[in-house]
């Protein structure tokens, strides 16, 4: 699978999660972050969460962005297939992000 399907993947099993998870999308309401991920062996990608979905997934960086994930090929794979939680990844230095403590704590509802 290539890293455009995997990334497809995780926004259809995001929205999918929160259409059946109504408290999960109550949480979000409101919230809207624009979240680039740079994979150091594999591209840039950027996508936005607006009124509890994840929509608009793109190639390239994301001028103003609110959260910068930042990780390689290998440790975002494992992190979608749920082999390496996302607090491990960032003690051991594998996960990098930048954006405030509640965007931080963001990105373990988004996989």
């Amino acid at each position: 699978m290539t890293i455009e399907e995997t990334l497809a993947s995780v926004v259809d099993r995001f929205n999918r999660h929160a259409e059946r998870t109504p408290a999960m999308a109550e949480e979000l309401n409101g919230i809207r972050r624009t979240i680039q991920i740079r994979l150091t062996d594999g591209g840039t990608y950027s996508v936005d969460l607006a009124q509890g979905r994840l929509q608009n997934l793109r190639s390239g960086s994301a001028n103003g962005a609110d959260v910068r994930i930042t990780t390689d090929t290998k440790t975002f794979d494992a992190l979608v297939t749920k082999e390496l939680g996302p607090m491990k990844a960032l003690v051991t230095r594998k996960l990098a992000i930048e954006g405030s403590l509640e965007d931080k704590l963001l990105f373990r509802k988004l996989l």
